[in-house]
């Protein structure tokens, strides 16, 4: 849990495709290629329910409550990214990590 510099093109990061700006953009700052992370395995998480929402009963139900979940996710890393924190997502941020970029 380090403290760095506050970037805020970072907020892009947990805003769905959004996070393909900071990925063009800041290739260099550290903080945002966290971030940038942490927001590919959110948008991947994200299609991934849509998918499933898809499907009939059981899909529209999990796709419902992964939306409100990806939603809080989201707003987790915005708070992190607004207090200058490197923390990684509940549940998926170690999945972020094994990202090179």
């Amino acid at each position: 849990m380090e403290k760095e510099k506050v970037n805020p093109i970072a907020i892009l990061c947990y805003i769905g495709i959004l996070v393909l700006i900071p990925l063009l953009v800041e290739k260099k700052d550290e903080f945002v290629k966290f971030h940038v992370k942490q927001g590919l395995v959110l948008l991947i998480c994200e299609v991934a329910t849509m998918i499933i929402g898809w499907f009939p009963i059981i899909g529209w139900l999990i796709s419902f409550i992964g939306f409100f979940f990806w939603i809080t996710l989201s707003l987790i890393g915005i708070v992190n990214v607004l207090t200058g924190k490197i923390k990684p997502l509940p549940l998926i941020g170690k999945y972020a990590q094994r990202f090179k970029i």
